[in-house]
């Protein structure tokens, strides 16, 4: 078992915190020990491992925590366990008799009597400054949102109240080392009195003044400020918290349009991991909140993913609606029936309309408007690989999507056999896995498979550094690595990397009325990215396999950094397509390679791999050889196929769609009589 391997076991993420969980978890059969002897001394020393180890997984945010609460064993019930123990070394020191044991177990009942209005009052305060909507980049000056109650009293509260229990935990283990009654005494008042100042301390937050307004007059507002700012393009998004990147990818494309746009998210869960953006967004988790909006000042709606509550912003009649996507393949997705719901579908290219006429799932041809691929601009073109290094081959298998076709990805069936050919290859490559954010999630089996392509990754990883054929690259390196871990413990420690979850949201309305991103502010953090993208990869040898999860570094930040690309039927062979590198596809579904290349576009241009991966070879002869690349041209081919042409660049052809689409949504309103300032949605 690799140490990887087990820190995903434990659910932790370093050596660190695995030897904190082991001191915290072992603490309390010591505790239980040292009580039943009875030794004082070593009772005292196990608490205090038991409160560090504690307090430094809570610190770190670690997901073992979250296992402990799911088994009954959360924060609360391992207080009240170190309690009871103390409370059993007491007796068995012959204290169990006298005054100060029976204030202790009073003073224990009272203190934990003051936990539950101090948990209904956090609870109450967290609902009431909860608005209807989450915003960012909406000046929210002109809705009094008072500030909350500090991140002294509301941060990680339940732990910091239980922990007042420590005076008195002290006082009474020092009463059984010292004999001294009066530190139980003392103790035990300053920790009903630490408790009680913690609850009265929050009662002025429920004032009416200190509150938020409500619903009715937080969405009057908003109504306002639409009719103020009259959004006239709305990218409108709903899903889990890992879609996030479906969103996420079109941010910088809004916020480069000559237009006035709009983020309508419906999941908060989302709206708190979107990534840095100067684009105005709003979350509306109620169906019934967001139909009761004023939105006819909008033109053009923008879908990335076809889901239900799509609906919701569809029945809108005085704007138009399009399917763009997040991400153009030859996934059975790319043609869903769904798409009949819009009134255009954007495609990248001639690629896409041709899979709708294929499909013939009531699309109409005319229906479809090719605008490329905006999100495409950072993928840079191919370029040697530096003398002395190896090539890179990038692994990156969709997800088993949510049907049993063994065409859906190459993880079941051939995942393992690409990456062990991959690293037994006689002519070494350098592997970089990245599996999609989804895999596993409704097939095990799928993310069994993935852990032992990780465990072999990992394993071949420590087999290449220990190897004296990489020594002098080692030591050649050493420096700059060292430097560019430095580097990006830097940028962690400065705020870490853009658009990473922001957890534990308490004060949901302090946070939207502060949420503003300046262009400066996106500027700096756009710098921050770059610096921590290149820092992560120069603090890795050249040589070093890697698995690569979580959303950074990005996906095509993995193209950049790769000489080819192993995949499947998915956007991403699509997507770096654009790049002119060469590429293999893995035909998982058995149809052989003719029927494979007739049923899917994308792939015409790739080297195609059965199951058993066994012409790999031909892909590693393009990174390996100069002038051993067939499929070169027909790469460059297959690219204005799949993308459009470079010309005009695709955000501009994204910008006349939309343009187009708005003067016929305007045309349709003048017509109707709907002027765009009156026609509201209401609820049936």
């Amino acid at each position: 078992m690799t140490r990887a391997t087990l820190y995903r076991l434990a659910g932790v993420t370093g050596g660190a915190e695995l030897s904190a969980a082991l001191l915290m978890l072992v603490s309390y059969p010591l505790l239980l020990l040292a009580a039943l002897l009875p030794s004082a001394g070593a009772f005292a020393a196990a608490a205090v491992l038991s409160y560090g180890g504690d307090h430094y997984l809570h610190r770190r945010g670690s997901y073992l925590l979250v296992r402990l609460g799911k088994a009954r064993v959360g924060l609360t019930i391992r207080f009240l366990l170190r309690e009871l123990m103390l409370l059993l070394l007491m007796a068995r020191s012959d204290w169990a008799e006298e005054t100060v044991f029976h204030v202790a177990v009073v003073g224990l009942l009272a203190f934990y009597a003051v936990q539950a209005p101090h948990t209904a009052l956090i609870m109450m305060l967290r609902r009431k400054r909860r608005l209807p909507i989450a915003t960012r980049n909406i000046d929210l000056s002109t809705l009094r949102v008072p500030d909350g109650a500090p991140r002294l009293l509301t941060h990680r509260a339940v732990e910091k109240v239980l922990h007042t229990e420590a005076p008195m935990f002290a006082g009474l283990v020092a009463v059984v080392l010292t004999d001294t009654t009066g530190f139980g005494y003392a103790g035990t008042a300053v920790t009903l009195a630490l408790a009680l100042v913690y609850l009265v301390a929050l009662l002025p937050y429920l004032s009416p003044r200190r509150l938020p307004p409500g619903p009715d007059k937080t969405l009057e507002w908003f109504d306002g400020w639409l009719r103020d700012y009259r959004p006239t393009v709305a990218l409108y998004f709903s899903g889990s918290k890992d879609a996030v990147y479906q969103v996420n990818m079109w941010l910088d494309t809004m916020a480069r349009l000559n237009a006035r746009p709009l983020v309508i998210l419906r999941e908060r869960a989302i709206h708190n991991r979107l990534a840095t953006t100067t684009v105005p967004v709003v979350c509306v988790p109620s169906a019934v909140d967001l139909m009761n909006m004023d939105l006819s000042m909008l033109r053009v709606g923008l879908y990335p993913a076809n889901v239900g509550k799509n609906l919701h912003l569809l029945r809108v009649p005085t704007m138009k609606h399009v399917f763009i996507g997040h991400g153009d393949s030859d996934k059975i997705a790319s043609i869903n029936p769904y798409a009949k719901a819009y009134d255009e579908v954007w495609t990248a290219g001639r690629a896409g309309r041709d899979r709708f006429a294929l499909a013939d799932v009531g699309v109409r041809d005319e229906d479809i408007v090719e605008v490329g691929r905006p999100q495409l601009a950072p993928i840079r073109p191919a370029s040697d690989v530096p003398h002395g290094r190896i090539p890179t081959i990038l692994y990156a298998p969709t997800w088993e999507g949510w049907t049993d076709d063994p065409g859906n990805t190459s993880l079941l069936l051939a995942g393992e056999n690409i990456v062990r050919r991959l690293l037994a290859s006689e002519r070494p490559v350098r592997v970089l896995y990245k599996p999609h954010p989804f895999t596993g999630s409704r097939d095990p089996e799928a993310g069994a498979v993935h852990q032992r392509i990780t465990a072999m990754i990992e394993r071949a990883a420590v087999e290449r550094a220990a190897d004296p054929r990489w020594s002098a690259a080692v030591e050649q390196t050493e420096a700059d690595r060292a430097r560019a871990r430095a580097t990006l413990r830097a940028v962690e420690d400065a705020g870490g990397l853009p658009g990473v979850a922001v957890a534990g949201v308490w004060d949901d309305a302090s946070v939207s009325r502060d949420a503003q991103t300046p262009p400066e502010t996106a500027a700096a953090e756009e710098r921050r990215l770059q610096e921590g993208n290149e820092a992560y990869w120069r603090s890795q040898g050249w040589w070093e396999h890697r698995v690569i999860t979580g959303s950074h570094p990005q996906l095509f930040d993995c193209f950049n950094e790769a000489d080819a690309l192993v995949s499947d039927i998915s956007s991403v062979v699509s997507d770096f397509i654009a790049s002119g590198k060469p590429y293999a596809v893995t035909d998982s579904a058995g149809l052989g390679a003719d029927e494979f290349r007739r049923q899917n576009t994308a792939v015409r241009a790739a080297v195609i791999l059965a199951n058993d991966a066994a012409r790999l070879e031909e892909l590693l002869d393009a990174v390996h050889t100069p002038g051993a690349d067939p499929l070169a041209a027909d790469r460059i081919e297959l690219k204005h196929y799949l993308l459009g042409p470079d010309e005009p660049t695709s955000l501009e052809r994204f910008d006349r769609a939309i343009a187009a689409l708005s003067a016929r949504a305007e045309a349709r309103n003048q017509a109707q009589g709907e002027t765009g300032a009156t026609a509201v949605v209401t609820t049936p």
